[in-house]
């Protein structure tokens, strides 16, 4: 019985590891800085240029032209079998109001640029100190306080979804969300890229708020196809004011990588390509739905069955081998045979 129930439960805890495995996706390059304070060491994991410094005693990093870079360059794929690569961000940050003597500074940006770009320099034309070169390209979410005509911006207080130009691919105005960049208040930022999907989703609350379920600004974009040379891209934060007093700080940042099963396909939907496909995918979905139940069905029925099997048994061990011992004084006694005592006394 012993030897019954180890093996049985050696093979339900093998099974149930390995199924769970292959769902949780695996970190292969993460950081978290609640505050930047010595304690912290951030200095060994990220780089600081331009005038980006830690103030207040780490309460928050702080630039008016700098940025601040993870040292760590991100692959687009990792792990054996090697697999797309999705990351996720999370930033707490302010940024000042001008002081009103002279024009709104950029604001500020997260940017991934590809590993060997000169992360230390400035380009004094460009917004947020990135080159607008053609040598260099760079995907960027502006969390943009500058109306700049020609970038065709909304207004001063947007954010928006960059590709290696600073004319957006789409852009939000905040002030329809109630939310100001420019009024010193700290909010908090979630961006996340599924590499799957090849989706980039942009979240924006203030401070303390839960993360929204739904998503401020969100675009498709193939970063593999951009830096087709899997040499690695940098991401960082980076500011630049335009010679105002503007400042930005960075209170919190944490940033992870991971790889999502081969199986993970949720292909976001675009409102106007759901509507030209909008069968295609039911159908997918209740494919996916239908394998999902199958396959939770089957985990189930192994787990019962397993878990009857051992009841049944130790239930057994218990109660069918235990016999009722007859005391002494009520021993059976021989049956006595009359035919052949009768048969005996007639001889």
């Amino acid at each position: 019985m012993i030897s019954f129930s180890t093996k049985t439960h050696s093979l339900l805890l093998c099974f149930f590891t390995l199924f769970f495995k292959s769902l949780i996706a695996h970190s292969n390059s993460s950081f978290s800085f609640k505050n930047f304070g010595q304690d912290s060491r951030f200095d060994s994991v990220l780089a600081l240029y331009g005038d980006a410094k830690a103030v207040n005693n780490g309460s928050s990093l702080q630039s008016g032209v700098g940025r601040v870079i993870y040292k760590k360059p991100i692959k687009f794929y990792g792990g054996n079998p090697k697999k797309l690569v999705s990351f996720s961000t999370y930033f707490s940050f302010s940024i000042s109001s001008d002081d009103g003597n002279g024009p709104n500074g950029d604001g500020l940006a997260f940017v991934a640029v590809e590993n060997g770009y000169p992360v230390d320099s400035f380009d004094g034309n460009g917004s947020f100190g990135l080159s607008i070169g053609g040598k260099f390209k760079f995907l960027s979410v502006e969390f943009d306080t500058l109306k700049d005509d020609k970038y065709n911006d909304m207004n001063g207080n947007h954010v928006g979804i960059d590709l290696s130009s600073f004319v957006s691919l789409k852009a939000v105005n905040l002030s329809s969300v109630k939310l100001g960049l420019n009024s010193g208040n700290r909010l908090q930022a979630w961006i996340d890229y599924e590499s799957n999907s090849k989706r980039l989703e942009v979240r924006l609350s203030k401070f303390g708020e839960k993360r929204p379920v739904d998503p401020l600004l969100f675009q498709q974009i193939d970063l593999p196809k951009i830096w087709p040379e899997n040499d690695g891209f940098l991401v960082g934060l980076s500011s630049g004011n335009g010679n105002s007093s503007q400042l930005c700080n960075v209170y919190s940042w944490s940033f992870k990588t991971r790889q999502s099963p081969d199986w993970m396909h949720s292909e976001p939907l675009d409102p106007i390509s759901f509507k030209k496909g909008e069968e295609k995918v039911i159908k997918i979905h209740k494919r996916d739905d239908c394998v999902m139940k199958i396959l939770s069905a089957l985990i189930l029925g192994i787990g019962l069955g397993a878990l009857g099997s051992f009841v049944g048994m130790f239930l057994w061990t218990i109660f069918a081998k235990r016999r009722p011992i007859s005391p002494e004084e009520y021993a059976v006694k021989p049956v006595v045979d009359n035919k052949s005592d009768v048969n005996g006394l007639s001889k």
